[in-house]
């Protein structure tokens, strides 16, 4: 895990554009440049090309060139010529600009997971990685905090917080890279409280190709005087690798006024109340499985309007495959709004109600979740305390040695009885054997809610709760089998749909950042509704004109890339 590098927060320029063309009306002026450096040689990774801002250059026999080739899931391995390691804005320009010119095939990484083949995969014959760029600080001529693209998130809470008292309302893993996070959206466990990371989205920064071998640096704002603003708006849910090269973002939440840097973003609670409990399937029956599903959608359904006083608790369901021998869920709420006791525990009984099952501590770890017996009973701990227990320790989805594959969906109504007995099927089926199995159900709606689905590119902005069916396993001879396990599953569950989450009154579409290729196969996705619609609603045709303005060759592009609006 890329650590925040403090004597660099405290002496490095927030800013370091340089050797570009800076284009938008800005609120301020621009952070000051750093020195153009040399173009990276054989010797790149010196001291000299490090201080500089110039990464190193990886090709077929270094000792690094295997471990860049793939990234959290080995499913997707790719074979470039060389890794570009990019360390600044002018070092992202001057690796653009030889790709373009050279005509190579460019695919970016800002070092997180990627659970599809954005950034690994055959046809790439230059990988960009920001894995680099990590610096997080303040920029007061923005009044904005700035996070490079390769900052993880643990690293981001981490560094905000302890420098100034405030948060983005970002994802539970650490591991998770800022790049592709804020730009697919962005969501964590204050969102029902503080709405998606981009909601608090001031600026981002991205290095662009128009299409004839011209490269430069676009900052982006959300002014509605930046004529750039519809490259802004893009990256507030369009998704990683369509655009450019994203180098860093700025937040300042909206209304935000005055020069302090603690009243220019959220802050999070001082303390939170957590819970986590085990729901043994020794325990569970298929209509007690059901009831307890049942009550999570129902409690959800009541729930999730943006001024509810439930809007400060979260959680996290993880339904796991009988393999796995239990349940797991884990809970949050802000410690200090008023009954913030009875808010949980009102919650927990919500969920247990009429099914007789008694919950356990919660000793083994899955998905997203560790092992946490400690909280079986509910107990306060500062927040930071609390994300870095949840974050920093779980060891099913950050494994860096399994393969996995994921689907999702966002939930406007509670589970029909054919999705529910489907899940349990599959789940308990008596030959399936996988314990790293689960649907992982996520509290949404409040804050998320109360934007408009055109405010953002991300367009989900009525939904209750949101799902990601998910697997791992290790054997690339085993692929055949758990993709066609998955699918059958998500396929079985989205039966009266064509097998996908259609745009209705039940089911609002999938997260970009769960990409899922088989939504584009019309074997796997008969509903006859377009991908893009499932992911972007309305809001494609306009990402569209965004990338026919920024991108006009396509030269950004992957397996579920936007395509340019047509002439």
């Amino acid at each position: 895990m890329n650590g925040v590098d403090r004597r660099t927060m405290l002496t490095r320029s927030a800013a370091v554009v340089t050797g570009a063309a800076v284009t938008g009306a800005l609120s301020g002026p621009m952070a000051a440049a750093a020195p153009h450096a040399p173009h990276a040689s054989g010797e790149a990774g010196s001291a000299a090309a490090h201080a500089a801002g110039t990464g190193s250059v990886v090709r077929p026999g270094d000792p690094r060139y295997d471990m860049l080739t793939t990234g959290n899931n080995q499913r997707f391995v790719a074979r470039p010529e060389y890794i570009k390691m990019v360390r600044s804005t002018a070092d992202a320009e001057r690796a653009l600009r030889d790709a373009v010119r050279a005509g190579k095939r460019v695919s970016v990484r800002s070092g997180g997971h990627c659970f599809a083949d954005f950034a690994a995969h055959s046809g790439t014959q230059v990988i960009i990685d920001f894995s680099e760029m990590t610096h997080v600080g303040y920029d007061p001529k923005f009044r904005a905090f700035v996070v490079e693209a390769g900052a993880r998130l643990i690293n981001v809470y981490e560094a905000l917080y302890k420098g100034w008292g405030v948060t983005i309302p970002g994802g539970i893993c650490y591991s998770v890279g800022a790049g592709g996070h804020i730009a697919g959206g962005g969501y964590g466990l204050l969102s029902r409280a503080h709405g998606l990371v981009v909601d608090h989205l001031y600026a981002v920064e991205v290095v662009v190709t128009d299409g004839k071998g011209g490269v430069r640096t676009v900052v982006a704002t959300r002014e509605n005087n930046d004529p750039n603003r519809e490259l802004w708006w893009a990256h507030t849910g369009g998704g990683g690798g369509n655009f450019g090269l994203v180098t860093r973002y700025w937040f300042r939440s909206p209304g935000a006024k005055g020069s302090e840097p603690s009243e220019q973003l959220i802050s999070p609670p001082s303390k939170v109340l957590v819970s986590a409990v085990d729901f043994p399937w020794e325990q569970l029956t298929e209509a007690k499985f059901t009831r307890l599903l049942k009550n999570f959608g129902a409690w959800h359904a009541a729930n999730s309007a943006p001024d509810s006083p439930y809007r400060n608790l979260s959680s996290l369901f993880n339904v796991s495959s009988k393999a796995h021998g239990s349940l797991g869920m884990f809970t949050q709420v802000d410690a200090t709004v008023p009954n913030a006791r009875k808010l949980l525990d009102d919650y927990l009984a919500a969920i247990t109600a009429g099914t007789g099952v008694t919950p356990k501590a919660l000793t083994r770890p899955t998905g997203e979740l560790p092992a946490m017996p400690q909280l079986a009973e509910p107990r306060t701990l500062p927040w930071l305390q609390a994300t870095r227990l949840v974050g920093t320790n779980n060891p099913v989805i950050t494994d860096p040695t399994s393969r996995g594959a994921h689907k999702s969906a966002y939930m406007r109504k509670n589970f029909t009885d054919h999705q529910i007995s489907a899940l349990y099927r599959y789940m308990s089926r008596p030959d399936f054997k996988n314990p790293d199995t689960m649907l992982v159900l996520f509290s949404f709606g409040g804050q998320v809610n109360a934007a408009a689905p055109d405010a953002t590119a991300n367009a989900q902005r009525s939904s209750i709760f949101k799902m990601c069916f998910q697997t791992f396993w290790q054997e690339e001879g085993e692929d055949a089998y758990y993709l066609g396990w998955l699918r059958d599953l998500y396929e079985d569950f989205f039966s009266a749909t064509g097998g996908v989450p259609l745009i209705d009154d039940s089911t609002d579409g999938c997260y970009i950042n769960y990409p899922d290729r088989d939504v584009t196969d019309p074997r796997r996705n008969r509903s006859g509704v377009p991908w893009q619609t499932l992911y972007y609603k309305d809001n494609y045709p306009r990402l569209q004109q965004v990338k026919r303005k920024y991108d006009p060759s396509d030269f950004f592009r992957h397996s579920m890339s936007i395509k340019p609006a047509r002439g």
